[in-house]
C-alpha cells in the first residue's frame, strides 16, 4: 500500500500522525566525549568512525531535504554528532536554505551544537541562511563541565559561542541541558538564572535511555515535575500554550517577563502520540522514533539511480506504516526482551 496523504497534513503514520520534521546528521564524529552520549571508553582512539564516501554527500542531504518538503516537511534540523565537524557545512545550509515548500515557505532551518565552533562559525551560518541554533550545555562549573565533555573543554568557550550567535543573528539561542541525578541537578536553579532575561530560552531534558552505551538508570532520571517546582520556587512561573503541535518542550514563561524555560519529558511525560520526527543518520539510514533499533536504507534508493518519486515513495512508505511509540511502552517489556537500540551520537537526538 502506497504512503497515505491527507489534504491537510500531507503524510500519515499508521497513528495518524503527519511527517513535518526532518533532523538530519550530517556528520558521525565529535570533538566531545560526553559521557551519557560518546562515553570514551567506547569511542576510544580506536573507534572506526564512517569514511567519507559512506556519509551522504550535501548533494543527497539536499535532495532528501527538498523530497521531504514535497511530503509535509516544514522543518529541518541539522545535528551529528558536531555538525560544525562537517567541512564546508556553510554550502549545505545555503542549499537547504533555498529549498520552498509547496505553498512557498523556507523551511524552519535550524542546527544543533556543542557550541565549541560558533565563535568562528556563527556569521557565516547566518550569512548561508541558518535561522537559528540550539546548543547543548549541562554545566557552568568548569571543572563539572570539562569532566562531563569529557575531553577537558572549557565552559567559557561555549558561553562565548552562544554569545557569538546571538550576535550574529541565529536568535533565539535556545540552551539544551540534560540532566542526570547527582551530576548536574544542583545547578537547575543557577541555569536558570544565567539565562533569565537572555532572550535564550533553557529547555531542561530528562536523562534518556537512547542505546545501550551511557549506563541508563530510572534512578538517574530528574523528573521534569521536579525542574519546574524547584525553578517556581525562586521564579514563578506559568505555563505557555504550544506554538505548534507536536512540539517535544512544554513551555513555562517567569511571570515577572524575564523570558521562558522548557522542559522535555520524555521518560515521565511521554509525547509519541503527537511526535512528527523522522531522522536520517549521516550514511543515510531513516529511522522513525529516536529509540529505534534499526532504520531504512535510504542511501541504497538515493544510489540506485532512482527518480525524485521513487525516493518519495520509499520515504513516504516507511512513514504510513510508522507505529512506534516507545516512551510510552517503556517499562512493560522484560529487560531481556528489548532490542538493541541506537546510540544517541549516531542518529543525532
Amino acid at each position: 500500500m502506497g504512503a497515505r496523504r491527507l489534504p491537510s497534513i500531507g503524510l500519515s503514520d499508521a497513528r495518524g500522525r503527519p511527517l513535518r520534521d526532518l533532523r538530519i546528521s550530517v556528520t558521525d564524529r565529535c570533538n566531545f566525549r560526553c559521557v551519557y552520549c560518546m562515553p570514551k571508553e567506547i569511542f576510544g582512539r580506536d573507534y572506526q568512525f564512517l569514511d567519507r564516501s559512506e556519509i551522504l554527500s550535501f548533494e543527497e542531504i539536499e535532495r532528501v531535504a527538498r523530497i521531504g518538503a514535497s511530503l509535509g516537511v516544514v522543518k529541518l534540523r541539522l545535528t551529528g554528532g558536531e555538525p560544525l565537524l562537517r567541512r564546508g557545512i556553510e554550502d549545505l545550509v545555503a542549499a537547504l536554505a533555498a529549498i520552498r515548500t509547496p505553498d512557498g515557505q523556507p523551511l524552519d532551518l535550524a542546527l544543533t551544537t556543542n557550541g565549541s565552533a560558533l565563535p568562528v562559525k556563527a556569521e557565516a551560518l547566518r550569512a548561508a541562511g541558518l535561522r537559528r541554533v540550539t546548543v547543548s550545555l549541562d554545566s557552568l562549573d568548569d571543572e563539572r563541565f570539562r569532566a562531563v565533555n569529557d575531553v577537558r573543554f572549557p565552559v567559557q568557550r561555549v558561553l562565548e559561542g552562544i554569545a557569538a550567535a546571538d550576535a550574529a543573528g541565529l536568535a533565539p539561542v535556545k540552551i539544551n541541558t540534560v540532566l542526570k541525578r547527582g551530576v548536574n541537578d544542583d545547578e537547575i536553579l543557577p541555569l536558570a538564572e544565567r539565562f533569565r532575561g537572555t532572550g535564550h530560552p533553557l529547555r531542561f531534558i530528562e536523562y534518556m535511555d537512547v542505546g545501550a552505551s551511557n549506563g541508563w538508570r530510572l534512578d538517574d532520571v530528574v523528573p521534569s515535575a521536579e525542574v519546574v517546582r524547584r525553578i517556581d520556587e525562586a521564579h514563578p512561573l506559568e505555563p505557555v500554550s504550544p506554538a505548534a503541535a507536536g512540539e517535544t518542550a512544554k513551555r513555562w514563561r517567569y511571570r515577572d517577563g524575564a523570558g521562558e524555560i522548557g522542559v522535555i519529558s520524555s521518560v515521565t511525560g511521554a509525547f509519541c502520540g503527537d511526535c512528527s520526527r523522522a531522522r536520517i543518520s549521516a550514511e543515510g539510514q531513516l529511522f522513525t522514533c529516536l529509540f529505534a533499533s534499526s532504520g531504512f536504507d535510504l542511501r541504497a534508493v538515493l544510489r540506485s539511480g532512482a527518480s525524485d518519486d521513487d525516493v518519495a515513495r520509499a520515504l513516504g512508505g516507511v512513514w504510513s506504516r510508522r507505529a512506534d511509540r516507545y516512551s510510552e511502552l517503556r517499562g512493560r517489556a522484560a529487560p531481556a526482551a528489548a532490542p538493541a537500540r541506537i546510540e544517541m551520537s549516531y542518529i543525532g537526538g
